[in-house]
């Protein structure tokens, strides 16, 4: 994520992460469950495993989840806002998984290639990222630090926004259920849209990982705009 992207996620947003993120997405914590079970089911829960989580700042969900059924992987985990990693160093920590855990302030170019890892992660990270050649740059990235046949589970927003207004209208919804009040909902919308620029379309996201060298898409999670999917490098 480049640095006016990662500038977003400040103190005061990693703070409010936590509660905001579980509102904003229907299902985050079963998508970050999910991505476990995806992972453990390709590479076999009791394999020893080195997996590489991108932009893994917040509430380390998806590394705490695979933690507990992957007891022999380890994570390099790679953020390039502090505050968000320092969130997800005490949700590590508190969930007892340090030793297995290294936190790295930077981007995923930071890491070195020579020891390909056994797979990837990356959730929440796309739609932040402006532009088609930035998405493609990040993950190439990926791609190239992956072991051949390793998966990868991708998640985040496609589409959009402007071309799903009925999905719009459910999202603000979904905060007025939360308790947000009328203002409070315009102005929670208007962070969502802040400097976002998700792909067009599932169609378009296909072709972003065929262009990395990833493999059959299976999409497995769906909230509104949002979507995961597990591919496998070539």
């Amino acid at each position: 994520m480049p640095e006016d992207s990662a500038a977003k996620f400040d103190a005061v947003r990693a703070n409010e992460y936590a509660r905001q993120s579980r509102i904003a997405l229907a299902g985050y914590d079963a998508c970050h469950e999910l991505t476990a079970c995806m992972l453990a089911a390709h590479l076999g829960h009791d394999r020893p495993a080195r997996i590489l989580v991108v932009g893994a700042g917040g509430t380390a969900g998806e590394i705490i989840a695979s933690a507990k059924l992957g007891p022999n992987w380890d994570f390099i985990a790679v953020d390039p806002s502090e505050p968000m990693l320092e969130l997800a160093q005490r949700n590590i920590a508190e969930a007892g998984i340090q030793t297995r855990v290294q936190c790295m302030l930077g981007n995923v170019s930071d890491i070195p290639a020579q020891e390909p890892f056994d797979a990837a992660v990356m959730i929440g990270v796309l739609h932040h990222l402006p532009g088609a050649q930035m998405k493609a740059d990040v993950l190439k990235q990926i791609s190239i630090r992956l072991k051949p046949g390793a998966p990868f589970v991708l998640a985040g927003n496609y589409r959009t926004y402007a071309s799903q207004p009925l999905l719009m209208a459910a999202w603000a919804e979904r905060w007025r259920l939360h308790g947000a009040s009328s203002s409070g909902i315009e102005a929670k919308m208007a962070k969502i849209l802040q400097g976002a620029d998700p792909p067009v379309s599932e169609e378009a996201v296909f072709s972003l990982l065929s262009a990395a060298r990833f493999e059959a898409p299976l999409r497995f999670f769906s909230s509104l705009f949002w979507g995961a999917w597990l591919v496998q490098r070539v």
